[in-house]
């Protein structure tokens, strides 16, 4: 049976969908998951990221500043620091992409085959 919460009209389904448009994009659930340890510069991120575009990063983080998950803090120096590390809310957010993580790298054979299966049939 469907939780309640994502049935339409459920005051939490919305909810559910606006979330999930802010997480689920391509880099979000990586950049928080980068930032669970220690704040980080936008160079240190995009090395450690790899073949993510500095346009795409800087939306990213943009979005997620937005929504607060993350902060990015200025500090006055010459060139100006700036740090990226994630508020509470956005420490909040580690289990569940923890508990999404553990779940895929016990899955990932299960789909690659099913995903194989799919292509392969008529």
């Amino acid at each position: 049976m469907r939780p309640a919460y994502l049935s339409h009209g459920h005051p939490h389904c919305a909810a559910t969908r606006d979330i999930l448009t802010i997480i689920g994009s391509k880099w979000a659930v990586l950049v928080v998951a980068m930032l669970q340890d220690r704040p980080k510069r936008f160079s240190e991120l995009k090395r450690e990221i790899g073949d993510i575009t500095q346009k795409s990063l800087t939306s990213v983080l943009r979005e997620l500043e937005k929504n607060g998950i993350l902060e990015r803090v200025v500090t006055p120096s010459l060139p100006p620091r700036v740090d990226y590390s994630l508020t509470p809310l956005g420490q909040s957010l580690l289990g569940p992409i923890d508990a999404l993580g553990l779940w895929a790298a016990q899955h990932h054979e299960t789909v690659l085959s099913a995903r194989a299966r799919y292509e392969a049939s008529p």
